[in-house]
């Protein structure tokens, strides 16, 4: 027994003197490795053959660090500051438009000035191609660099000369700069009889207001059960996540709670208000880009059972950030811990640490996720991201909806209708005709429009490998006849069926944009979206809808 205690004694002294000597190792190696960057940048500065900006190498390095580590971890330095506030509060600066590189001109065309903007106020219209700013040519500028120009501090004055298609002199407008704040709630309304919609695309201070705001009119309105969109919306301060669950969640109930490797980034988020409505049934509807802050509000609803969740699997983003402050008035926003919500499960789908050999980010297979339990009992598992309670799979678009999407030739037709049409049908109302389309299809076919078919870069890849292993030869009537059926025609892809809806669809939100804005565009995409039927199919439903919020019996 005293051998025993002698020896748990020798072991417990060399504890401590082992933690010093791993904790001195890695200063150690912390101090040799910074050595030896210092040293190799001095030897760059001094012997390289061009001189060397030491912002522009040293920022090099520090971005090429931070993207090995995780693509949340940014450095920010004093110049880009602006940026990160717009990040975390939504404003910017600027005149309020959305613009886009047109190729045919080398310059930028504004795609969509923002209701109420300095742009809207000051004349600008959407097809608009920006010849200058202040003076300045933008011809070949970027997107980016054009957006540079327009931004600036609010209240400056500059002016903005425009070409407007069926005008004939370049057009001058003076603009005065202010700070621009997109709405997060940029469209709600009544979507079915008892039933209010609520897009909520983006989280940002105060947005909960918004949310609220938007909940109270909808039952002031009559609405007896909501579908909240949390499509496309990339998350935002955790402080408004908790916010926003307040609303139909009781207070006291957990939200969410954060893990890290120190102890001070550790925290558990509860509900603290009395809540807006905690019975109106409700549904969520999430997708692939559904993320952080969004899928915290979607997995919390889900945990507590108090939301059906509808669409695709949420992007899986569970990683916290710190913003810190680095020398010389830059910020650092650091990954510090991992989100966890209510039933245990960590949302974090993505594996940054060790990547796939092709550089990729690894997942955890489905094999291999671990069950948890919903407050009523139901089994979620982790994983990554929230896994919808009714999956909707999307239609996949055919590659030439994609090239259409991206050309010129669309802006061209939408500038082209809108010029001869000084009004449209209402938001949610208006629809493309027939013959309206085929001018769509005759500009296009006119144009210098080309696109890459998928089916014939596929038919090559097959003839290249037949070739190879010497069977072609037998098999070249086929090839030949397949090759000839295959062979595209832009005028005919464009009418196929298939082809025709869905260009339909893109036309008709970007024409409705043009004379509602962003809060129109929406309305009219709820007309033949899949999502937003389901989740009125189970509102339409109560024993469905309750049913969905229980444990499956086995």
């Amino acid at each position: 027994m005293k051998k025993m205690i002698l020896a748990a004694g020798l072991l417990g002294m060399s504890a401590a003197p082992l933690a010093a000597q791993q904790g001195g190792n890695r200063n150690f190696e912390i101090s040799k490795n910074l050595e030896i960057f210092n040293d190799i940048y001095k030897q760059l500065d001094m012997f390289y053959v061009d001189s060397l900006s030491a912002d522009t190498v040293i920022e090099w390095g520090i971005n090429a660090m931070l993207r090995r580590v995780d693509p949340f971890t940014v450095y920010y330095p004093e110049e880009g500051m602006d940026e990160l506030k717009e990040m975390t509060t939504g404003k910017y600066a600027g005149i309020g438009a959305v613009i886009r590189f047109y190729k045919k001109d080398d310059r930028v065309m504004v795609i969509e000035p923002i209701e109420n903007s300095p742009a809207t106020e000051a004349g600008v219209k959407a097809g608009d191609i920006i010849l200058s700013i202040d003076g300045e040519d933008m011809k070949g500028k970027s997107t980016q660099e054009v957006s540079d120009n327009l931004r600036g501090d609010a209240g400056t004055v500059f002016e903005l000369t425009v070409k407007r298609e069926g005008v004939e002199n370049p057009l001058s407008f003076k603009v005065k700069r202010r700070n621009i704040a997109m709405p997060p709630v940029p469209y709600y309304g009544m979507v079915a009889d008892g039933v209010g919609y609520v897009c909520f695309d983006r989280f940002v201070d105060g947005c909960s207001r918004d949310v609220r705001r938007a909940v109270v009119d909808l039952k002031e309105q009559g609405a007896k059960a909501l579908v909240l969109d949390l499509r496309n919306n990339p998350g935002g301060p955790l402080s408004e996540a908790v916010e926003v669950t307040n609303l139909f969640v009781p207070r006291g109930q957990k939200v969410v709670y954060t893990k890290g490797k120190l102890a001070s980034v550790n925290s558990e988020y509860y509900t603290k208000k009395e809540p807006l409505d905690a019975d109106i049934p409700l549904v969520v509807l999430v997708d692939g880009a559904t993320a952080s802050s969004a899928e915290i509000v979607s997995g919390a609803w889900q945990d507590w059972d108090r939301a059906v969740i509808v669409g695709e699997r949420t992007y899986g983003k569970g990683l916290v950030q710190m913003i810190r402050e680095v020398p010389y008035h830059g910020s650092l926003k650091v990954t510090t811990s991992r989100y966890y919500i209510p039933s245990g499960r960590c949302i974090q789908a993505y594996d940054y640490r060790h990547l796939n050999p092709d550089g990729s980010a690894g997942t955890v297979p489905d094999s291999l996720t671990r069950a948890f339990k919903t407050a009523g009992g139901r089994e979620v598992r982790d994983g990554g991201g929230i896994k919808p309670d009714v999956v909707i799979t999307p239609d996949s678009l055919p590659s030439i909806v994609y090239d259409v999407m991206a050309s010129d030739v669309l802006l061209d037709y939408v500038n082209h209708f809108v010029r001869k049409h000084p009004s449209i049908a209402p938001a949610g109302e208006f629809s493309l005709s027939d013959e309206d389309y085929a001018e769509f299809v005759k500009m296009v076919s006119e144009s210098d429009f080309t696109y890459k078919r998928r089916t014939e870069e596929m038919m090559k890849l097959l003839e290249r490998t037949a070739r190879f292993e010497g069977c072609y030869d037998d098999a070249r009537p086929e090839f030949e006849a397949l090759a000839q059926k295959m062979a595209g025609d832009v005028s005919a892809d464009l009418e196929r069926p298939k082809n025709k809806e869905e260009i339909k669809k893109i036309l008709e939100g970007d024409i409705v944009a043009r004379y509602y804005f962003q809060r129109g565009a929406i309305k009219q995409s709820l007309k033949d979206d899949k999502d937003l039927e389901e989740a009125l199919k189970i509102l339409g439903d109560e024993a469905r809808y309750e049913s969905l919020l229980k444990p499956v019996k086995k």
